[in-house]
This record gives C-alpha cells, structure tokens and sequence, in this order.
C-alpha cells in the first residue's frame, strides 16, 4: 500500500539470527517502516537465557530510553529506530532478545500499535591451543597394544578437530577409530606403520585453526627384512665366494625396535654351533676345509619375534670361479642352439641318405670319377636294407652304411682327382 500507516508490518529485523565473536560488536538492527514524526511510541528490549531467566535490558519512549544498570557500559540504544548495540560479547550474551513495541499514531485517536520480534544471539568462541593426550603413555609393541588419543580446548565453540601424524592428514581405516566430534582417535591394533609424531588441530568458523605440541609415538616392532651382506668375495644368491687367506667380514641385518639381538650359527653334518653373538661375524678363510653352511638369527627382545638368513661360504680363487661361471654359461648357450637348430623342421639334416634307389647293381670296377654327382639326403626311420643302400657312390665302401651314416662318410671316399678333369 503507498499509505505507510496501512501495512501490516511496521517493523523489519533483516536477520532473526545472529552469530557474534567474543568479545566484539554486534548491532541487532531494525528498520522502520512508518513516518517517526508521526508517531509516538514506547517499547523494551529484553533478553532471555539460554536457562530461561529473563531480564529487561532497556526501557523507551519517544525521547529517552532507560538503560538497566547491570549493562550500562555495555548496550547502546539507537534512537529513533529503536535498534540495540551490544559491545563486548561474551558466552553470557548467548540467548533470544525480545523486542517488544508500541506504536500510536498522532491522526489515530485511541488506536496502539503492537509490534513483537525475536532474535536468536549464539556467541562463538575462537578456539585455544588444543591440547593432547596419549593413553598409554608409554611405548607399545605392534600386534599386542591399542592407542588412544584424545584432543581438547580450553575455549572455543563449534570446534572442530583433525589428526595429523608427520603433517599428514589422518581419515578412517580398519583400524582407526574417531569419536562424533573427532576429538578421539583410537588405533587397534597397533602396527609398525603406526609410529611417528602426532598433532592435532582444532579450528572453528570464527579462527584460524590451533596446532597442539607434537607428541611421538613409539612402536615396538620387527625383525623385518633380515640379510645378510660383505663387502667382500663374490656373491651368487645366497653363496659367498671368498679367496683362500682370505679374512671375510659379514653384516647381519634387520629392521627393529629396540635393535635385535644376533646369534651366528655354523651348521656342518646336520650339526649346528653357536659361534659368536652380535651384528658382525669374522672368518679366516684358511681354517675351511670345504664349503660351510652359516645362518645369522636375529631376536627382538620386546616383541618376542626372531627370523634368520642362511648363505654358503665358498673357498675358492675368484679368478677361476669366474671361468668357471662364463664356461658354463656359454656351455648352456652352444646346447640351447644345438637343440634348436637340430629340432626345427625345415633346418633339420638327415643322419641317413639314400642315392638314386635305381636297380644297379655295383661291380667294384667302375671309374670313380663316376661317383660324382647330386645326392639327395631324405630322413627315413629305421635302417636300410643292404638291395636299397646299394648305389655307384657306395661301390668301393667295405660294407653297407645303416642309417646313420654321416655326411663326412661320404665324402672321405670321393677319389681325389687331377684338376684338369674338372673342366672336361
């Protein structure tokens, strides 16, 4: 309607809900929406908590306002919108602030106006250094123990909390465990993975997010990943080669905590002996008679767990060791392509071979310059029989070849000849 004093709504709060900060401002506005000048009018501000008690904050009329004592300091009445400044704010402040008005227009003898609004005040708290806790307080062994980590303010509201171990955020697994708010996390059961330093952050939306001091967690663990190594000799998988007088250092090896304990044990005829304790072992090369069998045992003490490596020790001169090995390499290499060569089917040469297969029969007389000529060689199984093998290329042979005579056979009984001949 264009007659202001016809709405149905005189008074307008642009929010009904208010977020303030600890100790800043916070107006509670509101607009008007009738001509000041002509009306008179008179109203109270109160305020109720969150436990129910209620107090009148301010009391006004057209041209003064009373302010309670208990917030005089504090709250600032606006005139003549009737808006209400609140400086300071703190977690008391929290509640509904009524707004209670009156109005009665000069032109409108007898007739009062009622306008009641409410508006809801939260009152956030930046968040304080959060602070952590670690039960148990102590180290703990991997597969036997749970953690539980706990995080807390000491001011803040609407706080939220994360988890960091070596900066890196932490989210759900099967074996971590968070509380609604995320203020708890528990690991069960614990792993070597597990261990590191821990933080955790709490920030809500009215400041930056707090780190808390960074708390270690220490596992127990292991052995993992035993070997057993030298820098000196030749090693193939698990033989060491060594020269003869030679002094030979081994290292025993493992990932642990606490660091393991190490046993050297010489196994020689289904017998076994303890030489020596510790990560290093010794052995004077001469005192071998032949190849010995060594095995480095590694036991946490904590964790009760042990494992063990096994190698050979090998007196040998490297040199020949090496010949050794490149011969038997090739040897391998010449029987792969012997075996390919004579396997495949079109490459394959026959152990037999079979002249013309004509009727002839030879006379032993016959020239030998005759015997030259294109022989085929066909594989034929079995041997051949003594009518069939017969041939002018075979005349002066002592005996009939079987089956398998060789290339080489025939060609040693070719006749040598004169060099001319070979240009008739």
């Amino acid at each position: 309607s264009s007659d202001p004093l016809s709405t149905s709504e005189y008074i307008h709060i642009p929010s009904l809900v208010h977020h303030g900060i600890e100790g800043k401002t916070l107006l509670l506005s509101v607009e008007t929406h009738f001509p000041l000048d002509k009306a008179e009018i008179q109203g109270t501000w109160s305020h109720t908590s969150p436990s129910g008690a209620r107090v009148t904050l301010v009391t006004f009329n057209e041209g003064s306002a009373i302010v309670d004592m208990m917030y005089r300091d504090r709250l600032i009445f606006r005139e003549p919108n009737v808006s209400l400044i609140i400086k300071g704010l703190n977690p008391d402040d929290e509640g509904d602030y009524q707004l209670n008005l009156n109005i009665k227009f000069r032109n409108k003898t007898g007739l009062v106006f009622k306008e009641e609004r409410t508006v809801h005040v939260t009152v956030d708290v930046p968040v304080s250094i959060p602070v952590i806790e670690k039960s148990p307080s102590y180290a703990v062994v991997e597969d036997k123990a749970n953690v539980t980590w706990t995080c807390s303010v000491e001011r803040g509201t609407r706080v939220a909390f994360l988890w960091l171990r070596d900066n890196i955020v932490l989210g759900h697994n099967g074996r971590y465990h968070f509380s609604l708010d995320n203020s708890t996390l528990f690991i069960s059961p614990v792993k070597k993975e597990d261990k590191g330093i821990y933080q955790c952050v709490a920030i809500n939306p009215v400041s930056y997010s707090r780190k808390s001091r960074a708390v270690e967690l220490t596992v127990y663990y292991g052995p993992y990943n035993l070997e057993v190594n030298s820098g000196q000799g030749l090693r193939t998988g698990e033989v060491f080669t060594i020269n003869p007088g030679e002094l030979v250092f081994f290292e025993c090896q493992a990932d642990s905590n606490p660091p393991n304990s190490y046993v050297w044990i010489s196994k020689s005829h289904n017998d076994t002996q303890v030489i020596t304790e510790g990560p290093r072992l010794e052995v004077r090369s001469y005192r071998l008679a032949q190849a010995e069998e060594y095995l480095c045992r590694a036991f946490n003490n904590v964790t009760q767990k042990q494992d063990e490596a096994q190698f050979t020790l090998v007196v040998a001169s490297l040199g020949t060791a090496v010949i050794t090995v490149c011969s038997l390499f090739i040897i391998g290499c010449m029987l792969l392509f012997f075996i390919i060569f004579t396997c495949h089917p079109k490459r394959g040469l026959s152990n037999c071979f079979v002249c013309d297969m004509t009727t002839h029969v030879s006379t032993g007389h016959e020239d030998a310059t005759e015997d030259f000529g294109i022989y085929e060689f066909v594989s034929i199984p079995g041997k051949m029989e003594s009518t069939q093998a017969s041939c002018r290329s075979l005349a002066r042979l002592e005996s009939v070849q079987d089956m398998h005579t060789t290339i080489y056979d025939v060609i040693r009984h070719v006749p040598e000849m004169q060099s001319h001949s070979l240009l008739k």
